[in-house]
């Protein structure tokens, strides 16, 4: 994979697909800035991880749900390495509820988690990136942003939100050389889904036309191709990595 940038940010890469993401970046040579908002334990694991293997990581611990803080994380990357050339909003929650129980509250904080966020680190890699007419961003939404699901009103409004927020921000940075593309993971398999019983994911599988649950690996694949020169003629594009269960 081609890279012309040399370094990422990764939200919420502490732990899950966010990690992997980082380790697979780092693996194409980028210096990977691991974030982390409570696990930093696990992200200083995951930096060692990569050197292990001969990369280049970096820590930095903020909540990307606050504005001041994430304004300052990427001055700081800016400050130590000159630039920032990629990133990757992965960070986010769930807080599911059906909606006639779910409070308003409930309903903001995922809002404010995982489209806000998003919406701030779009925003300031844009005003950082276009000075130099480069850079590419992708972020992370989910299936649940395409197709809803009971339970999931603010998580699928949170990741719906963010794929037609991708393709404003395409259109608004397209003539400054920014790509800014989503892309939307359908049941990986993760530490969360490990817990499931062989019954629950027999029951998921049987409803995916691969048969079988995603790798993390190759969510983290698919990132690296959206922010690679690869992709170098694609943005305001959502790549579905899904094996088959939303095709349209």
């Amino acid at each position: 994979m081609k890279f012309s940038g040399k370094n990422v940010l990764v939200t919420g890469s502490s732990r899950g697909i966010g990690a992997e993401i980082a380790k697979t970046l780092a693996g194409f040579g980028l210096k990977v800035w691991v974030n982390y908002r409570s696990g930093a334990a696990e992200a200083d694991a995951v930096k060692d991880a990569i050197e292990a293997a001969g990369g280049n990581a970096a820590v930095i611990g903020f909540d990307v749900s606050d504005e001041a803080a994430y304004i300052d994380a990427i001055k700081t990357i800016i400050d130590s390495d000159g630039e920032l050339s990629y990133l990757v909003n992965n960070a986010g929650i769930t807080n599911d509820k059906l909606a006639l129980r779910m409070k308003t509250e409930d309903f903001m904080s995922v809002i404010n988690a995982n489209l806000t966020s998003t919406f701030i680190g779009c925003r300031e890699f844009f005003k950082a990136a276009r000075k130099k007419k480069f850079g590419s961003v992708v972020n992370i939404a989910s299936i649940i942003g395409e197709t809803g699901n009971a339970g999931q009103t603010n998580y699928a409004a949170s990741k719906g939100g963010t794929i037609a927020m991708t393709k404003s921000f395409a259109l608004e940075a397209a003539t400054s050389g920014i790509r800014y593309n989503s892309l939307t993971p359908g049941f990986i398999s993760t530490e969360m889904t490990e817990i499931l019983s062989d019954e629950i994911k027999d029951g998921i599988n049987a409803k995916i036309p691969m048969n079988r649950m995603g790798a993390a690996s190759e969510v983290a694949e698919a990132t690296a191709f959206l922010l690679s020169d690869h992709a170098s003629y694609i943005t305001g594009e959502t790549l579905k990595v899904n094996g088959g269960m939303n095709m349209a």
